[in-house]
């Protein structure tokens, strides 16, 4: 099985060597978005045929002879109709584009490919296999890539159950498979690229990577990487409405994409996250109000260590060589449990040259040594533990 990223560098080289690419995964998995990745990449003009909605006939349909000149006379089998086609406004695109831009690569995408009918697949086949439809040949430029939803005679996928129409021996012969699977290491890097993922899903899906595409799931709905995209650009269009409604309205709308354990428990880390305290909360004002203490004191530990690792990931605006903000950290530090504690040092540690400047600037400001101080003996204890 491959990953998007990998998918990205294997799709080119197999349509390079002249071969048609076959993309076997889940739905929702990203295939679409894979396919529109490597057309960019290659500045290829894509054309997409939903195979899934095509009835037989779609791209190409007998035209009644219109003229004289379409009937052939014959001495021994009468007059003939030379019987013209008439072709998908897909496929005249295709051509089209191919005439006005002749160095230019294009993709034909054929998407949910056996989900279509048995005809509409023996339709599809001398395309796939001699690139032809009746008379009308592809021009060299187009490539075609197929995708498709696994089914029970694939390795791997015997127990699944999408309602496919099992593919020609033919064409499983003629194209190259490629296993795609949900990684969420790749699908963060889309994610945090695109910048259209809300950022409260990415946290989720940070937390808690095996939610991305779960294998194992309720049996009606359950997340998909798409039903991800979803949920985001629903909880942004929610947050036009009052408060109320949201907290009424969301917890529905997170099942009917998520399924309900997953809904659950997005809908929680969305109510703890809401509980949270923000940097300017924290850093604001003359010092640190009694309020925001409060806030923090009687906050669950994971929403103590999720505000914590908010402030850390805003070192460059609240920097702890600071002597303000360093005494206002250590005070939070300090509310928190051994655990919390040390998995906030941990944080820290791993950010580059943060421990080193603040190093520095305890030479010369007390505040700033006393954090460095505690961080050093919090580590130190859990060495000795």
């Amino acid at each position: 099985m491959l990953s998007f990223q990998e998918l990205v560098t294997v799709i080119p080289v197999v349509l390079k060597a002249g071969n048609v690419p076959a993309i076997v995964g889940e739905a929702g998995i990203g295939k679409s978005a894979l396919v529109a990745q490597v057309a960019t990449d290659l500045k290829a003009k894509l054309f997409t045929t939903v195979v899934s909605l095509s009835e037989k006939g779609d791209l190409a349909i007998p035209v009644p002879p219109l003229s004289d000149s379409a009937f052939v006379k014959t001495s021994q089998y009468g007059e003939l109709a030379d019987v013209k086609y008439g072709y998908t406004h897909t496929l005249i695109e295709i051509i089209q584009w191919a005439e006005r831009h002749p160095q230019q690569p294009i993709i034909w995408f054929l998407d949910e490919f056996n989900r279509g009918t048995q005809a509409v697949q023996s339709e599809l086949m001398n395309l796939v296999l001699q690139r032809q439809i009746n008379s009308l040949r592809l021009p060299d430029q187009v490539h075609l890539i197929l995708a498709e939803n696994p089914d029970a005679t694939m390795a791997g996928f015997e127990n699944s159950d999408y309602g496919v129409t099992v593919g020609d021996a033919a064409i499983s012969d003629r194209t190259v498979r490629l296993v795609m699977r949900a990684d969420v290491q790749d699908w963060l890097m889309w994610a945090n690229d695109a910048g259209q993922i809300d950022p409260r899903v990415r946290r989720y899906i940070e937390e808690n990577p095996g939610q991305l595409a779960p294998a194992d799931h309720d049996a009606d709905l359950y997340p998909t990487p798409r039903a991800w995209q979803r949920v985001s650009k629903n909880l942004q269009a929610l947050a036009e409405l009052p408060e109320k409604q949201q907290l009424t309205l969301r917890l529905d709308l997170l099942q009917g994409d998520l399924g309900m354990t997953v809904g659950q428990s997005f809908e929680a880390f969305l109510r703890r996250q809401k509980a949270g305290l923000s940097a300017t909360d924290i850093y604001g004002g003359d010092e640190l109000e009694d309020a925001v203490s409060h806030r923090f004191r009687t906050s669950e530990i994971d929403q103590q260590q999720s505000i914590m690792n908010n402030l850390i990931e805003q070192l460059d605006q609240y920097p702890l060589t600071d002597a303000e903000y360093a005494t206002r950290f250590n005070t939070l530090l300090n509310m928190m449990p051994a655990d919390g504690q040390y998995a906030v040092a941990l944080k820290l540690a791993e950010k580059p040259n943060v421990l080193e400047e603040m190093y520095d600037a305890a030479q010369r400001l007390p505040t700033v040594k006393q954090l460095y101080d505690q961080l050093t003996a919090i580590g130190l204890n859990n060495d000795l533990d």
